[in-house]
């Protein structure tokens, strides 16, 4: 039987366990799915135990396949969940699509000024819906006896670690804007009365907490590790449930909208992620009656005339603003179902290039090429429409499922297989196929104009609809 590394994925739609070889070759997969909870509008629940099912049903189905020497563990972030000390649930986790918690986030945000931010953070920042700290303030006012009672309040792959392992434990790179190179930032964990000792110890993502598992990290640093965006001037899209769009630099430059990860040997690893990509096509399927592939199939007929506006639930990279909504525009008599269904993936792209634009700010240089992972990263359509709208090379890999790899290959660092995450991925990770720019996509100009008369009209439609100031 081969010997394997093995990444758990526990993302937003499902769990995803895989072992592969030392050279990155997939050995074999297993893939569980599970529910989003929306029991009210704006909010977006999961069951802790969903997800520790499927671990345990993916971690079955692999070892019969494989010898598992290394495991590592990604998860979606900005995703919470209160447990008491023996890590029973106490209520069901807040996911990082939820907005129950907008009105809270610009409350806190507004306690800082420019000049706060900039010293605290290290440059313009905003606080909202999905930051722990407003989550935290939600759940001490409206869930105050399990606030009591909680001991932890985790992430996901925090929570599928202790319950493997009996350690809790985070990594500095998940803390996304509660931490920094010096652990929890105090302002920001001190924004909630009980927060901050509810907090897990931060470790190094390769370190091991027991089991053969080590630590991990976030889903989009995971697929950094696995579209070896581990090197400047490389970037990546990761195209899942959300959108991520990663670029690596050896420069700094602050910059409003995105998120710049605490330096690892020197590199800076600039970030934004949308609200919405594959979780679009979900809605547009559901929607038209049409199933995922028959919608890809129907954007394949369609014709590049409208502009689709991916603010199912606001937006979050590069604008932040939970009160933007979905519009489609220019639509006439003329107009096609396959128009619509293109203008649906267009749209996801087109937030996809105004990430772009900003992480190309921080990075202080443009991305020549980006390596296209995640399960949007399957469809022939999308990276051609993505190379479109780009304007850039797009890469395709080997291993679709970045985060998975970039999982395993941390735990095969932690067992000492690879000296760090940048030398595994760069024997791991390969590109199968590059797709280049076919034509001009010219409807960029127009969609990123947009936001500004959609929050207008939003506003003026119900004047109590929360506005925050971009």
């Amino acid at each position: 039987m081969r010997e394997a590394m093995v990444g758990i994925d526990v993302g937003t739609t499902a769990v995803k366990v895989a072992a592969f070889g030392l050279d990155g070759e997939l050995l074999a997969n297993h893939r569980v799915g599970y529910p989003i909870h929306r029991p009210r509008p704006g909010w977006a629940e999961q069951d802790a135990d969903d997800w520790w099912r499927a671990v345990q049903e993916g971690l079955q189905a692999i070892a019969g396949r494989c010898a598992i020497t290394a495991t590592g563990i990604v998860s979606q972030v900005n995703t919470h969940l209160l447990v008491d000390q023996d890590l029973n649930p106490l209520t069901p986790a807040i996911i990082w699509q939820d907005q129950r918690c907008a009105e809270i986030a610009k409350k806190l945000d507004g306690r800082f000024t420019a000049e706060d931010k900039a010293r605290i953070w290290g440059g313009p920042i905003t606080l909202d819906a999905s930051f722990v700290g407003a989550r935290a303030e939600w759940f001490a006012r409206n869930e105050a006896e399990a606030w009591r009672k909680a001991r932890w309040l985790l992430s996901p792959k925090d929570f599928i670690g202790a319950k493997l392992t009996g350690r809790v434990a985070t990594d500095l790179l998940s803390g996304v804007r509660i931490a920094n190179a010096g652990g929890y930032i105090p302002e920001a964990a001190g924004v909630t009365e009980g927060l901050r000792e509810r907090l897990p110890e931060i470790l190094e993502p390769e370190s091991v907490l027991g089991n053969g598992l080590v630590v991990g990290t976030m889903d989009a640093f995971g697929a950094v590790f696995g579209a070896a965006t581990t090197k400047p001037g490389r970037g990546m899209i990761s195209c899942g449930t959300s959108l991520v769009v990663a670029g690596a630099s050896e420069h700094n430059v602050p910059t409003a909208g995105i998120v710049t990860f605490p330096p690892r040997d020197g590199l800076y690893v600039h970030a934004g992620p949308t609200q919405a990509a594959g979780d679009a096509v979900r809605w547009w399927s559901e929607t038209t009656g049409l199933s995922i592939p028959e919608v890809f199939d129907d954007a394949a007929n369609g014709a590049s005339q409208v502009i689709f506006t991916p603010y199912l639930s606001g937006e979050r990279a590069p604008l932040w603003d939970s009160t933007l909504r979905s519009s489609f525009l220019n639509v006439s008599s003329a107009t096609t179902r396959a128009d619509l269904s293109r203008a649906v993936l267009e749209g996801v792209a087109m937030s996809g290039r105004h990430v772009l634009e900003f992480v190309e700010k921080a990075c202080g240089a443009p991305m020549k090429a980006l390596a296209f992972c995640g399960g949007g990263a399957r469809s022939d359509v999308w990276a051609q429409i993505f190379a479109d709208v780009l304007q850039r090379p797009i890469h395709r890999l080997r291993v679709h499922d970045a985060g998975v790899l970039g999982a395993a290959l941390l735990g095969a660092v932690g067992a000492g297989l690879y000296p760090n995450a940048e030398t595994a991925a760069e024997a791991a990770v390969t590109v199968a196929k590059t797709v280049l720019p076919s034509k001009t996509n010219n409807l960029y100009d127009v969609y990123v104009e947009i936001h500004q008369a959609l929050h207008g009209i939003h506003h003026r439609l119900d004047p109590q609809f929360p506005r925050t100031e971009d």
